[in-house]
């Protein structure tokens, strides 16, 4: 049986990032049979006027130079669709997410191709894949009154549709120190293989 993963680490820090540690040990226990591999810390364009422009015009309207405004939005919807499983290590920056996750957020986030409306509301179009949200923090708890990242990251990814989520977390490390990767490494040790 085949096993798509597309592994995400969001941490601009390449050497020791708590996050990019434990997405690592996820991507392990998840039998992969082929991994998407998207590190965010080599960049992400930001959405502009031009990207907007080709987001909003109907697919069979749009030129060559809008089908190409979007074309790495396409490639990244693309690795969503083809795994069945998203590993994803992202650190909390003054209480929120990296601005290059938040880039990847704008690119894959788009009406019409990973959600869509309906007379009862919005519906996410990537449905029937497992999330593992691996979220460290220095001094904020997950899910605390300081937390802007975890619940929004549980709000978007619901919205196109990725509503198994789990998280795991290594929160408060310079309070906790040892302890809050210790409790982490235990709650991944505890995903069935």
């Amino acid at each position: 049986m085949s096993n798509t993963v597309l592994h995400i680490d969001a941490s601009m820090r390449r050497e020791g990032s708590t996050t990019r540690t434990l997405s690592a040990a996820v991507l392990e226990r998840q039998n992969a049979t082929r991994v998407i591999r998207r590190d965010l810390a080599d960049g992400l364009p930001l959405i502009d006027e031009t990207w907007i422009g080709a987001n909003f015009t109907p697919d069979e309207d749009r030129t060559p130079e809008q089908r190409a405004a979007l074309a790495l939005s396409e490639e990244l919807i693309g690795e969503i669709e083809a795994a069945d499983t998203l590993v994803i290590g992202v650190p909390m920056y003054n209480f929120g997410v990296p601005a290059a996750f938040k880039a990847w957020i704008d690119l894959v986030t788009r009406a019409r191709r990973t959600f869509k409306y309906t007379e009862t509301g919005p519906v996410g179009l990537l449905e029937g894949k497992k999330v593992f949200l691996l979220v460290a923090s220095g001094g904020t708890e997950v899910d605390g009154a300081m937390d802007y990242t975890t619940p929004y990251l549980r709000h978007i990814l619901g919205f196109i549709g990725l509503t198994d989520v789990q998280v795991i977390k290594a929160d408060r490390q310079m309070s906790r120190g040892d302890d809050a990767l210790e409790e982490a490494k235990a709650a991944i040790d505890g995903i069935a293989a």
